[in-house]
This record gives structure tokens, C-alpha cells and sequence, in this order.
């Protein structure tokens, strides 16, 4: 077991607070915690059963999620998909969402790229996916890339040398650390990517294969 000392500021900071994922997700469409709001089209909040074990946590939506509304439904959510299927975990057992629930981009044309969420950006989202988990109290989150591992975890806490680990912060629920599915998209070596793949599906197997203890 490995023990995560030092919990994160966003999550020390004080919560939404909601008796339920839907009254906390209505709190969320009116939210100005940041400047994000001003360009998405909407905040886009987790989903999923509020009996869900697993909670799956991204960096931020992508540009069909911020236009559906829905976590992980753009290439790197179908990939995800795909691999948690290989991994024996069924998304149907997960709740899914992101640090941050506004989309940030850079307009090139008529293209929205994707724009990295700041420090400050992922502290004020806390507030959310603090409050998401306190409802949801699942057995075991699964951070998704560097984001996401910074809000739960805080800046002590580095994605390359923890992944495929499960750290046990105090208070919190146990935090498996692994990549972002879209850093797969990106990798232009089809070995490495193969290889990231089979890594990435086996910690997904991890998590798919956790007991409390």
C-alpha cells in the first residue's frame, strides 16, 4: 500500500453543498468560480450511477463534450471506452467526470483546440468534484492524467513516477494514477502507442480488480 501524506488544496478547500448529485449539478449550471464559463458553451458535469464504486475523474471537456453536455463522449471518451472494455471494467459501473467542467480552448478558424486548465482553474473546479465524491463515496477514483491527479492529490503528487499505483491519501478515498486516454491519440509511434495502450489497459485492470481492504 502506498500512503499519499499530503492531500491536495482543492480538495482541503471547503465544497458545494448538495444532498444529491442531480441538486449539485443544477448548483453547477449557474457556476462562476472562473472566467471559463464565459467561452463554453455549457458546464458539462459528471454522470453516471450515484451507487458507482469507481469514480473515473479527466482533465476537462473536450469540443463534443462542451457541445453535448456529456463527459468523455469525444475520441478520447471512445477510446476509453474500448479500453475499459478490454480491461474487464464496465463503464456502466463508473461515475465519470472531470476536474474542471468548463471546456477552455484557442480558437484557430473555426477549430476550438484544446487549452491546458491552470493551476487556479483546477482549485476553484474542486469545489465540484470535491463535492462530487463527498456525495458518492466511491471505493476507489481513478485519476486520469496530471489534472486530475493535481486535484485530487495536489502538486505533490507526479503523475510518472505514481502510475499504476493506488496511493491511500487520509480521509479520502484510495486514487489510482494513470494517463489521459488522449495522450495515446497523440503519440505518433504506433510500437509506443501500442505499448502505452497495453499499460493503460492494465491499470484499468487495476481498478477493475480492486477490494477495499
Amino acid at each position: 500500500m502506498k500512503i499519499a501524506a499530503n492531500v491536495g488544496p482543492a480538495l482541503a478547500f471547503e465544497v458545494a453543498d448538495a444532498d444529491s448529485i442531480a441538486e449539485l449539478r443544477h448548483q453547477a449550471e449557474g457556476c462562476t468560480r472562473c472566467d471559463l464559463f464565459r467561452n463554453a458553451t455549457q458546464v458539462v458535469f459528471g454522470e453516471g450511477l450515484v451507487k458507482s464504486e469507481i469514480v473515473l475523474v479527466g482533465e476537462q471537456p473536450g469540443d463534443q463534450e462542451d457541445l453535448t453536455g456529456r463527459p468523455f463522449v469525444g475520441p478520447a471518451g471512445r477510446l476509453l471506452d474500448r479500453c475499459l472494455e478490454e480491461a474487464g471494467l464496465d463503464r456502466q459501473r463508473c461515475y465519470v467526470t472531470n476536474a474542471v467542467k468548463h471546456f477552455k480552448f484557442t480558437p484557430r478558424g473555426k477549430r476550438r483546440l484544446h487549452a491546458k486548465p491552470n493551476a487556479g482553474e483546477i482549485r476553484r473546479c474542486a469545489w465540484w468534484l470535491g463535492a462530487e465524491l463527498n456525495i458518492l463515496q466511491p471505493k476507489l477514483v481513478v485519476a486520469l492524467g496530471a489534472s486530475a491527479l493535481y486535484a485530487l492529490l495536489g502538486p505533490n503528487a507526479k503523475l510518472t513516477p505514481e502510475r499504476g499505483h493506488i496511493l491511500h491519501p487520509t480521509n479520502r478515498p484510495p486514487v489510482l494514477v494513470t494517463i489521459h486516454p488522449s495522450y495515446l491519440l497523440r503519440i505518433r509511434d504506433e510500437q509506443e502507442q501500442h505499448r502505452q495502450r497495453r499499460e493503460f489497459v492494465s491499470d484499468l485492470h487495476k481498478a477493475a480488480a480492486f477490494r477495499p481492504a
